[in-house]
């Protein structure tokens, strides 16, 4: 950052002293959707701020500037390797430069604490220790880069039903161990330039009007960034007294006249309204948003495409491996890919961090580019697909240009055009921008449809509102869809839908002309828009179809099937209501492997599902939402070009029953976190039951075992030692290993987990080769909260191993005071 002969400071002190209370004010609440506002006389630019957790989007949902989709958040945690996920970080911030983009909306750090979490895909994990460890290495690659960060949601915004009115109850110690210490690192360490803070409410006190916005965050952590609301999260003026900084989205909100009025009445004093500017003052400085200041130059720069698989091999997690595979390319002379996600590949969850990838690759289609000489077939199973799915751009046609796409047009009360665009997707966003949402009556989408295939098609429209559907001018669909109560965000990636059927020709063109009628929409809704033009599943025989994939495996040398959810399952917006895979997919496992006993399956979801076949399986790979270069990645694992580096961020369940934390209901406006500070393997742990499998557990090809532990025998409060691990690659091929260290606390004075994870470390071991393996532990993370800090002195186990049951060495650590 360059700047000019004054200190930061008085630059900032000078252009505060510059402003009006109005100007000063209005620099507190956003231009619009995505952007601060400018103010010319000081030189300040605005700032464009984009969601981004694992991709930026820009100031648009647009495929014509598509985005870099890198793997889920899920996927980058699993590689528990904070290198990793520094350079996705990296990566993200290159990305957001490309786009004009100065701070980054993520990453989205809230725990794992019930698998039903609907936005589970989007969090890392459901350890506090390995969620800090991995936000803080994605907030440096991010600001390294010139770009500001934002962890996201503080706090306690861990499911979405009732998001924005919930009050969820948890106690001060349980906020401090975990979902505080989640957010801990980033600010501490990495120091995030701004914090976003959540919708719901925490202990009967909304977030944005919170006391923990300035305890801990300010006062203890030393955040000097820019609190930022989540959209539409600011409520009342009541918050402009608490710590929080800015209003998004703007340029309506409850401060503006109304903080103006009560400064100039004495009700809050100019100084908190400074305090407030200071900090987006500081923040545009940091973005090369002031004259003489300009943002870092990226440092950390690398092919966004090569880390997308990359990350994406990091994070598949082997967890079943009967000698199947790797599999010899050499030897295959078939191969029967099966599944609805083989082919419509999910590489990324629903919400506010969807983005436009220029394209994607299925598994179907990377094993079909890696296996040239081989027959893969395909078989679709079992239907996953709800709602409508959209035209490929090779079957339309512009009705103007005659090239690749459609017509846009946003029309007045008499039919007259205000703004008009070309296209190339039949599923469109309008959130921000330029298009006059707001100005309009209708909006028009038309297009020339050409079918590859004959048939009897449900060819209908997503969207939350009044439409019609003409196909050659008839009038095909006329319904008025809604969204469902609190799924503002899942309404834009997926919304409602409806359908009818209409037979078609292959090669044969139908013309296709959709109206939206927009008079109707109001508050938020009347200022953004989406909406899907496609084509629904068809009724088709569900028994035929699992027959069909079952005769295809038979005939074929090896199977994979490819199992997983839809967006109706993971978005944000609404929580899961079953971890049971959708439709037909485990009756459909089933009789795939009864015929043929080297079928793989491929699990391509966000977040936990129910795998009741999974002893019967020849190979369970996890892949999770993998982002664009997905199949390429399956591909490589499958036939051991890559080795498989991931392990578990999270419990999966073997039943839902078994799950000892599940609930994210809110009962009478409240959720209860009674559970305190037992979540995820530490509330299996302590229930005595026995998941799927255990937070931490994968393998990979190459068999690297914990042979030795060193450590120091005896530490004071607030000192990190070094534990130092011994392994040794008994394989012939090259491999990774995942170290993790445990504390256990026998006979302590106060309730603490069985265990705890306190530390790890990823280490990768040449065919034949051993390696020492440093892990750092901080004492801090063996102290308890009650009203600070509270190191309990004496001895502690420390338990290593590879998940958090296979702990074969330990050693003791003496604490002193």
């Amino acid at each position: 950052m360059t700047h000019t002969d004054a200190s930061p400071d008085t630059r900032l002190g000078d252009a505060l002293a510059a402003l009006s209370l109005e100007e000063k004010v209005q620099l507190l609440t956003g231009r619009d959707f995505w952007t601060t506002w400018p103010l010319e006389r000081i030189g300040l630019r605005r700032i464009l701020v984009s969601d981004g957790p694992s991709g930026v989007r820009g100031e648009t949902w647009d495929e014509r500037d598509p985005s870099l989709n890198l793997p889920s958040a899920t996927a980058l945690a699993s590689s528990w390797d904070p290198g990793i996920a520094r350079r996705y970080g990296a990566a993200a911030a290159v990305e957001a430069r490309r786009k004009g983009v100065d701070v980054v909306l993520g990453p989205t750090i809230n725990l794992h604490r019930s698998p039903l979490g609907g936005r589970h895909f989007e969090c890392f994990s459901e350890d506090p220790v390995l969620t800090a460890d991995l936000a803080a290495a994605y907030v440096e690659g991010v600001q390294a880069n010139g770009v500001g960060a934002t962890p996201k949601h503080y706090v306690a915004n861990d499911f979405e039903t009732e998001r924005f009115t919930v009050d969820v109850r948890a106690d001060d110690r349980t906020l401090r161990e975990l979902y505080l210490l989640a957010f801990e690192k980033a600010v501490v360490h990495a120091r995030a330039w701004l914090v976003m803070s959540s919708y719901n409410s925490i202990n009967g006190t909304t977030a944005s009007e919170n006391p923990l916005l300035e305890t801990p965050l300010n006062s203890e952590w030393g955040f000097d960034g820019v609190v930022v609301s989540d959209w539409t999260g600011v409520r009342s003026l009541e918050s402009a007294r608490a710590a929080q900084d800015l209003v998004m989205p703007g340029p309506q909100g409850p401060w503006g006249d109304a903080l103006v009025a009560a400064v100039r009445a004495g009700e809050i004093d100019e100084s908190v309204v400074d305090r407030k500017v200071l900090r987006i003052l500081l923040l545009a400085q940091r973005v090369g948003a002031l004259p003489g200041t300009a943002p870092a130059e990226p440092v950390l720069v690398e092919d966004g495409v090569a880390l997308a698989r990359e990350a994406a091999v990091e994070g598949t997690v082997l967890l079943e491996n009967r000698g199947e595979l790797p599999w010899n390319a050499g030897a295959l002379r078939s191969v029967a890919v099966i599944g609805n996600n083989a082919s419509a590949a999910r590489t990324q969850g629903g919400g506010s961090a969807t983005v436009i990838p220029a394209y994607t690759v299925s598994p179907l289609e990377g094993l079909r580019a890696a296996l040239p000489g081989v027959d893969v077939t395909y078989s679709v199973g079992a239907v996953v697909q709800e709602g409508v799915a959209e035209l490929p751009l090779r079957e339309l046609t512009h009705p103007g240009s005659g090239e690749p796409g459609l017509q846009a047009r946003f029309l007045d009360e008499d039919g007259a055009e205000l703004f008009v665009e070309d296209r190339r997707s039949s599923t469109l966003v309008y959130f921000g921008g330029d298009a006059p949402i707001e100005a309009a009556a209708d909006f028009e989408l038309t297009t020339r449809w050409t079918p590859s295939d004959s048939g009897v098609v449900q060819l209908g429209v997503g969207l939350v509102g009044t439409v019609r559907l003409y196909v050659d001018d008839e009038l095909l669909v006329d319904e008025r869809l809604r969204a469902s109560d609190g799924a503002l965000g899942a309404a834009f990636t997926n919304p409602p839908s409806a359908s009818a059927e209409v037979r078609v020709t292959a090669g044969t063109p139908v013309d296709l002309r959709l109206v939206y009628d927009l008079r109707r929409r109001t508050g938020f809704g009347a200022r953004a828009l989406s909406l899907r033009l496609g084509t629904r599943p068809t009724d088709a025989d569900a028994d035929a179809l699992i027959a069909d994939a079952a005769r295809a495996a038979a005939a074929a040398d090896v199977a994979l099937v490819v199992v997983g959810t839809n967006p109706v399952v993971e978005s944000e917006g609404y929580d899961r209501s079953t971890l049971a895979l959708p439709g037909r997919q485990d009756d459909l496992v089933r009789a795939v492997v009864a015929a043929n006993p080297r079928t793989v399956v491929l699990v391509n979801a966000g977040a936990p599902v129910l795998l009741p076949w999974r002893d019967d399986v020849a190979a369970l790979l996890l892949g999770w939402f993998g982002g664009q270069e997905f199949g390429t990645t399956i591909a490589d694992v499958l036939l051991g070009v890559a080795e498989p580096g991931g392990r578990l961020p999270t419990t999966w369940p073997a039943a839902e029953a078994d799950v000892p934390v599940l609930s994210c209901t809110p009962v009478d406006g409240a959720l209860e976190y009674a559970e305190g500070i037992h979540i995820g393997y530490r509330a299996w742990l302590r229930a005595g039951a026995e998941p799927a499998y255990w937070f931490g557990s994968g393998r990979g090809y190459a068999q690297i075992d914990l042979t030795g532990v060193e450590a120091p025998a005896a530490a004071r409060a607030g000192e990190v030692v070094t534990v130092t691990v011994e392994v040794v690659n008994r394989s012939d091929r090259d491999g990774k290993q995942v170290v993790q260290v445990y504390a256990e606390r026998p006979g302590s004075a106060v309730d603490r987990p069985v265990r705890w994870l306190v530390g790890s470390a990823p280490v990768r071991v040449p065919a034949g080769g051993t390696a020492r393996v440093p892990v750092e532990v901080h004492t801090r993370l063996l102290a308890h909260w009650a009203d600070g800090w509270v190191y309990e002195p004496g001895g502690y186990r420390l338990r290593v191993g590879t998940s958090a049951v296979e702990l074969p060495l330990e050693t003791a650590l003496d604490l002193g005071g």
